[in-house]
């Protein structure tokens, strides 16, 4: 037993390592990828199926693989979790986000059904037996969750920067801005990865027209303030 747990806790701490570092974004997700992924994953579990079904594939080799992989995916779930609140942090306070019922507290609503379930899940609170495939599961859950109420999917306007997705764009990296359309606001900053062959990337999001003022005021105020660093930055580039 002793050598179970100590098993799962290190593919714990491995999944938690891998999803704290900034190894995995989503900007890299394409469209072939995610269906590949998707592919991929579909043929493995059908193999693996028709393999407990014929024999090959015992239940005492299944299960353990099984709350392996739930337990690693709840330790990248939690590690990504935190990257995002490190990057809140790093961004500093908060200027502006578009809030909306959908866009706000829907996905919140969700999370926290996520992680009510997880803890069902789990039978810590209930009086079925513990197993691996349980606690696991439900690990994962709660930790999908968490990460579910940490993910914004609207851009927010921080003092030190824009946190957009799993991403903090210095304000010393934001070129430009512009109205796209009415209620739509673009906006161009040049990304990190010096490597990479277009730099220069632009990302749009909707404002309410009450708030076009109020977005107009920051990204105007924080492009004055930080003029001289993106100077350097250009220059340095």
């Amino acid at each position: 037993m002793w050598i179970y747990i100590i098993f799962l806790s290190a593919l714990f701490i491995g999944g938690l390592y891998v999803g704290e570092r900034p190894f995995f974004q989503l900007k890299k997700l394409t469209p072939s990828i995610v269906l590949n992924l998707s592919l991929g994953v579909l043929v493995l579990f059908t193999i693996l199926m028709i393999a407990f079904i014929v024999g090959f594939f015992p239940q005492s080799v299944a299960a353990p693989m099984m709350a392996g992989l739930y337990i690693t995916l709840a330790g990248f779930f939690a590690g990504y979790a935190y990257r995002l609140f490190r990057l809140r942090s790093e961004g500093g306070t908060i200027l502006y986000q578009n809030r909306s019922f959908w866009v706000d507290h829907a996905p919140n609503l969700l999370a926290i059904g996520l992680i009510v379930y997880g803890m069902y899940r789990t039978s810590i609170l209930t009086d079925m037996p513990i197993t691996g495939i349980r606690f696991s599961s439900g690990m994962s859950l709660i930790c999908f969750g968490i990460l579910g109420w940490m993910l914004k999917v609207v851009p927010e306007f921080r003092s030190d920067g824009i946190l957009f997705l799993d991403q903090l764009i210095p304000w010393k990296r934001v070129l430009s801005w512009r109205w796209h359309t009415d209620e739509v606001v673009l906006v161009e900053y040049i990304q990190s990865d010096k490597q990479a062959e277009d730099r220069i990337k632009q990302f749009v999001t909707s404002v309410p027209p009450d708030e076009k003022k109020e977005v107009e005021l920051v990204l105007i105020s924080k492009l004055e303030e930080f003029a001289d660093e993106r100077s350097e930055e250009l220059m340095g580039d």
